[in-house]
Formats: structure tokens, sequence, C-alpha cells
């Protein structure tokens, strides 16, 4: 069942040209009749709408139960800020952040990380746009082990796609699951998506080619 909350994310992404219909292939390789590209939030306003999504997404699953978030670099950067921004704004929930480079800088303060500097015992919080194959997590997690002995339990991302990984039956989220023991939290699934086409007559012609791409590479 979608709640008026996911509607009203999943049609904030639509007029910021964020998510998009039509003809597409996924970083992995895929066809799919839908695209996510958070790099096209472009405005003061729109940071601020995402950053209370995902502050809202944090507030309610974990409240305050964690150290410090990491934005990876780059999509990640702007989403780890807003959501800071908008935990201390609506709810008075003040964390540190920080994000890496891609290049270690090798002259002023030096180093790969950027912001907070976490500490042994630290509990981070990951933020992200979406987990396709899996992929940028793990570039992710040697960049956090290499910064501190932390500790990683939760990510929040924009979309979960639902795809499978690279294990036959289990999605990319599972393998994060599995081999980080991260727990990831998603403000929309593909599922949600295909639930406010299914509400909107002008869609009826993307019905068939999502369920088409759901049944060949998602499991719901």
């Amino acid at each position: 069942m979608i709640t008026d909350a996911k509607r009203q994310f999943i049609e904030f992404m639509m007029e910021s040209d964020v998510l998009r219909f039509g003809d597409f292939v996924t970083k992995s390789g895929r066809n799919t009749p839908y695209f996510v590209n958070t790099g096209n939030y472009r405005t003061g306003k729109q940071i601020a709408v995402l950053g209370k999504f995902y502050a809202s997404l944090v507030k309610d699953t974990i409240g305050d139960s964690f150290d410090c978030m990491f934005g990876p670099a780059y999509k990640g950067i702007p989403l780890a800020a807003g959501c800071a921004a908008s935990l201390y704004n609506e709810y008075g929930i003040d964390k540190p952040y920080f994000f890496n480079r891609k290049e270690e800088k090798d002259h002023g303060e030096g180093g790969s990380i950027v912001g907070y500097k976490p500490k042994d015992g630290d509990r981070v919080i990951i933020i992200e746009d979406v987990i396709t194959a899996g992929t940028a997590i793990r570039e992710t997690m040697p960049v956090l082990r290499g910064a501190a002995d932390v500790m990683v339990n939760d990510m929040f991302i924009s979309v979960n796609r639902c795809e499978v990984g690279t294990v036959p039956g289990k999605t990319a989220i599972m393998e994060v699951g599995e081999d980080f023991g991260i727990n990831v939290h998603a403000i929309v699934t593909v599922g949600d998506i295909y639930e406010y086409l299914k509400e909107k007559e002008e869609y009826n012609g993307m019905i068939p080619k999502m369920e088409e791409y759901m049944d060949k590479y998602c499991i719901l």
C-alpha cells in the first residue's frame, strides 16, 4: 500500500527531473523503463525538500542513535549535508557529517576524508541515492574502515530498485546486508513507483514495461 508521503516523494522526484521514464541502461548493463539520477537536484529548494525526506526516514527508523553520517562522493555529499541540516531544523538532532574525495589530497590537510573525522567506535550511517548492483557500497566500506574502526549498521537511500545482485535469488540490498551487516532503508521502492503509476491513467503504457522489468530483475 503506497502512502501519501511516498506519493509526494515520487512526484517530487519527477518534478525535479530526477525520476524519468523511458528506455535506459543501468550501470550494471540492464535495460530499465525508469531511471533515477539524483545529480539532477540543482536548487536550494530541491535540496531542502530532499533533506526533509531523508531526515524523516532517519528519525522514524533510528532516531538519534548514531554518531555521524557519511555521504560517499560524489552524489552522496549533498544528500548527507541536506539530511544533516534537516535533522537539526526539523527534529533538533545535531550530528556531524563527512564525505570522501575520489583522490587523496597531497597538500593542506591531506587525506581523502573531508568534514568530521570519525573515531574508533563511532556509529556511522551512510546517506546514498540508490543501490542497483551494490558496487558503490563495496567501494565505500574500505574508505570508512580505513578512516577508523567504525560501526556501520544503517544506510539510507532514495529508491530501493529491488534488483537481483550478483547472486541469483538475492537482491543487491540482501547481499549488502549479508556481506557487511548493513540494514538498508529506502524512502520508496520500485514497488511503490509501480503502484503510483497504476493510479495515473497517463502512465498506462508504462505498466507492461514496468511489469516485464520487475519480473525479470526484481525480488519484491
